[in-house]
């Protein structure tokens, strides 16, 4: 069974509408993650611009903590990334 890469884009549009590339993205080392950061990863990792596997090694994320800020954006906008929210929007 072969796998089905995408094309690698060189940009995709941001959470706040301007383009995002590689340059663009949080720094590796990130350890503050605001609503903006994680927007830019959701957004480059939806966009094509990295894959999942990519993000997750580039950030030291889980899998299922990047699909946990993807729900919380489809189900909440931008606000359902808050951590302040969590308890709020997980009842």
């Amino acid at each position: 069974m072969t796998e089905t890469h995408r094309p690698r884009v060189k940009y995709v549009i941001g959470p706040d509408g301007s383009p995002l590339t590689i340059a663009d993205l949080p720094p590796a080392s990130t350890k503050r993650w605001v609503i903006r950061r994680k927007a830019e990863v959701v957004a480059a990792v939806r966009g094509g611009l990295l894959s999942l596997e990519e993000a997750c090694s580039r950030y030291a994320l889980t899998v299922d903590e990047f699909l946990s800020w993807q729900m919380s954006i489809d189900q909440h906008g931008l606000a359902g990334l808050r951590t302040t929210r969590l308890q709020q929007y997980r009842m």
